[in-house]
């Protein structure tokens, strides 16, 4: 199964990128700085300042997100894991010169990482599931040789 789905994502690689895409916005624009969502505000904010990128295709995304049209964001048109150099309200003005505009947003350095990486998954992956296949058929040997004994103990009796 574990292989399995490690050659459909391969394959599927263009149909998973899209959804990720699609679902990457919608939690920009939805979920960011939200009332519960701060595991989702934190990985975003790593995500951003970790690929030095700002929103899911450009820096204006974020116009559309609850984030800016809500009041509680001290007048941010990004936010502030978006700036070169991260300071408070940093955020309140979107020049080239502080924060990042990278063509294509976060997805294009988060498709890139995937891509690099996924030779390196995809062997880790099949790997273990080899791994787990030779104690699976280490333990149907060991079975095999309970089972005779068993057996021949019990021609031993009769």
């Amino acid at each position: 199964a574990e292989l399995a789905a490690g050659v459909l994502a391969y394959i599927y690689y263009e149909t998973i990128s899209e959804e990720l895409k699609e679902s990457l916005n919608e939690t920009i624009i939805n979920n960011y700085a939200q009332p519960g969502m701060n595991d989702v505000t934190y990985a975003i904010d790593h995500l951003q300042q970790d690929f030095r990128c700002c929103g899911s295709n450009s820096y204006e995304d974020w116009r559309y997100s609850l984030y800016v049209i809500t009041a509680n964001n001290s007048g941010n048109i990004v936010p502030d894991s978006c700036c070169k150099t991260m300071t408070a309200e940093c955020g309140r003005r979107d020049h080239p010169s502080n924060i990042y505009r990278v063509e294509g947003g976060c997805m294009t350095r988060l498709e890139k990482f995937i891509q690099e990486h996924l030779l390196l998954i995809g062997a880790i992956s099949i790997g273990i599931a080899c791994f787990q296949l030779i104690g699976v058929t280490m333990s149907a040997c060991f079975l095999c040789v309970l089972y005779k004994e068993e057996k021949e103990e019990l021609y031993n009796i009769i």
